[in-house]
Protein backbone atom coordinates (compact mmCIF):
# COMPACT_ATOMS: atom_id res chain seq x y z
CA UNK A 1 0.00 0.00 0.00
CA UNK A 2 1.22 3.59 -0.61
CA UNK A 3 0.55 6.67 -2.93
CA UNK A 4 2.00 6.54 -6.80
CA UNK A 5 5.52 6.79 -7.08
CA UNK A 6 6.25 5.64 -3.27
CA UNK A 7 8.30 2.92 -4.75
CA UNK A 8 5.82 -0.24 -4.78
CA UNK A 9 6.54 -1.64 -8.39
CA UNK A 10 10.19 -1.04 -7.28
CA UNK A 11 10.09 -2.91 -4.71
CA UNK A 12 8.27 -5.93 -6.61
CA UNK A 13 10.75 -5.26 -9.43
CA UNK A 14 13.41 -6.36 -6.63
CA UNK A 15 11.47 -8.74 -5.28
CA UNK A 16 10.45 -10.93 -8.11
CA UNK A 17 13.87 -10.89 -9.47
CA UNK A 18 15.06 -12.15 -5.80
CA UNK A 19 13.28 -14.78 -6.01
CA UNK A 20 14.69 -16.08 -9.73
CA UNK A 21 11.04 -15.68 -11.26
CA UNK A 22 12.89 -12.77 -13.72
CA UNK A 23 15.35 -10.64 -14.38
CA UNK A 24 14.76 -7.38 -13.63
CA UNK A 25 14.51 -5.46 -17.07
CA UNK A 26 11.94 -8.09 -17.83
CA UNK A 27 9.78 -6.71 -15.00
CA UNK A 28 7.31 -4.30 -16.11
CA UNK A 29 4.21 -2.83 -13.80
CA UNK A 30 1.12 -4.44 -14.56
CA UNK A 31 -1.32 -1.15 -14.49
CA UNK A 32 -2.73 -1.51 -17.64
CA UNK A 33 -2.79 -5.54 -18.26
CA UNK A 34 -3.87 -5.71 -14.53
CA UNK A 35 -1.46 -9.38 -13.91
CA UNK A 36 1.83 -10.08 -15.00
CA UNK A 37 2.93 -13.70 -14.04
CA UNK A 38 6.18 -15.03 -13.93
CA UNK A 39 6.93 -18.50 -13.30
CA UNK A 40 5.06 -18.75 -10.23
CA UNK A 41 5.15 -15.25 -9.13
CA UNK A 42 2.04 -12.99 -9.98
CA UNK A 43 2.20 -9.47 -10.16
CA UNK A 44 -1.09 -8.04 -10.02
CA UNK A 45 -1.99 -3.79 -9.75
CA UNK A 46 -5.26 -3.13 -9.02
CA UNK A 47 -5.38 0.35 -9.21
CA UNK A 48 -7.58 1.01 -11.92
CA UNK A 49 -10.12 -1.35 -10.76
CA UNK A 50 -13.01 0.17 -8.78
CA UNK A 51 -13.13 -1.47 -5.33
CA UNK A 52 -17.41 -2.49 -6.33
CA UNK A 53 -16.35 -4.16 -9.33
CA UNK A 54 -16.82 -7.81 -9.74
CA UNK A 55 -13.37 -9.69 -9.55
CA UNK A 56 -14.50 -13.00 -10.83
CA UNK A 57 -14.90 -11.21 -14.46
CA UNK A 58 -11.22 -10.58 -14.14
CA UNK A 59 -10.39 -14.19 -13.69
CA UNK A 60 -8.30 -13.27 -10.26
CA UNK A 61 -9.92 -16.16 -8.54
CA UNK A 62 -7.61 -18.70 -10.14
CA UNK A 63 -4.63 -16.81 -9.28
CA UNK A 64 -5.38 -17.10 -6.05
CA UNK A 65 -6.22 -20.85 -5.70
CA UNK A 66 -2.27 -20.78 -7.35
CA UNK A 67 0.45 -22.68 -4.95
CA UNK A 68 1.89 -19.31 -5.83
CA UNK A 69 3.66 -15.58 -4.46
CA UNK A 70 1.31 -13.15 -5.55
CA UNK A 71 2.04 -9.36 -5.13
CA UNK A 72 -0.81 -7.00 -5.16
CA UNK A 73 -0.54 -3.20 -5.97
CA UNK A 74 -3.37 -1.20 -4.14
CA UNK A 75 -4.36 -4.44 -2.19
CA UNK A 76 -7.15 -2.75 -0.56
CA UNK A 77 -9.28 -2.52 -3.24
CA UNK A 78 -9.56 -6.45 -3.14
CA UNK A 79 -10.38 -7.18 0.81
CA UNK A 80 -11.46 -10.11 2.48
CA UNK A 81 -10.39 -12.08 -1.23
CA UNK A 82 -6.40 -13.82 -0.59
CA UNK A 83 -6.96 -16.74 1.80
CA UNK A 84 -3.34 -18.58 3.20
CA UNK A 85 -0.54 -16.30 4.86
CA UNK A 86 -0.09 -12.86 4.05
CA UNK A 87 1.65 -9.51 4.34
CA UNK A 88 0.39 -5.81 3.92
CA UNK A 89 3.66 -3.73 3.23
CA UNK A 90 3.09 0.06 3.43
CA UNK A 91 5.18 2.21 1.72
CA UNK A 92 5.16 6.25 2.42
CA UNK A 93 7.41 8.62 0.59
CA UNK A 94 9.70 10.44 2.68
CA UNK A 95 10.82 12.79 -0.25
CA UNK A 96 13.96 12.22 -2.65
CA UNK A 97 14.68 8.41 -2.74
CA UNK A 98 14.17 8.30 0.97
CA UNK A 99 10.77 6.15 1.98
CA UNK A 100 9.33 4.68 5.36
CA UNK A 101 8.62 0.83 4.69
CA UNK A 102 6.38 -1.21 7.10
CA UNK A 103 4.76 -4.66 6.92
CA UNK A 104 2.52 -6.16 8.79
CA UNK A 105 1.77 -9.48 9.13
CA UNK A 106 -2.39 -11.16 9.32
Amino acid sequence: MGDMGAGKTTFSKGLISGLGAAREEEITSPTFTLVHQYGTVFHIDLYRIEPGRDFETLGLDDVYGENAVILVEWGEKAAGRFSGPRWEIHFEDLGGDRRRISLKEF
